[in-house]
């Protein structure tokens, strides 16, 4: 049986996540990541990530979850340099805030050359990551050892999350969306 790492302090996480989202930030190329993650929007139709987030508006919502989703990123590389566990590192994230993640590493060049270039290592693998987040959890101390409170809007406990998807599905079915967006009843008529 693996044994499992221990996760260090959130007082560690948070001091080497400071330093690490300012040392990404100050990257020459920091300025073009920022644009090029927050020009993704024309592929942000997901029904069950940033719609969770009350009368969610991309153009208005999409610049502080850049933030967000940076400090998150932050927080996993620093549990990541401690223990060198990618599993460790896979700390739970509120769901509006992964999201918001996946627009940054579509990003994918942009985004290593930075890294790379300040001997960071960016943590994210689907099959791993945690979307659990709960206010008072690892992620939630570490992240106000850091930054102090988080922003209740995009750092969403599960149960919400899941009351809200819930209410979403709910929705959609209403008019032919099934599973959420996996599948719909929609016949397009032919183009002209």
């Amino acid at each position: 049986m693996p044994v499992q790492t221990a996760l260090p302090s959130p007082h560690l996480v948070a001091e080497a996540a400071v330093h690490i989202l300012q040392r990404l930030e100050d990257d020459h190329e920091f300025p073009a990541f920022h644009k090029a993650s927050l020009n993704y929007s024309d592929d942000w139709q997901c029904f069950t990530g940033f719609p969770v987030i009350s009368k969610w508006k991309l153009e208005d919502d999409a610049p502080p979850l850049f933030v967000e989703a940076m400090r998150a990123l932050a927080l996993k590389a620093a549990v990541y340099a401690l223990t060198e566990d990618e599993k460790a590192a896979e700390i739970a994230i509120a769901v509006p805030v992964d999201e918001m993640t996946h627009a940054m590493l579509a990003q994918s060049q942009l985004l290593h050359r930075i890294a790379d270039c300040h001997a960071v290592s960016i943590i994210h693998q689907t099959d791993q990551e945690h979307t659990d987040y709960r206010h008072g959890d690892y992620t939630h101390q570490c992240y106000t050892a850091a930054w102090g409170e988080p922003p209740a809007r995009y750092w969403l406990d599960h149960q919400q999350v899941e009351a809200n998807r819930a209410h979403l599905a709910g929705l959609y079915a209403s008019i032919g969306i099934g599973r959420s967006g996996r599948e719909h009843t929609i016949a397009f008529a032919p183009a002209a």
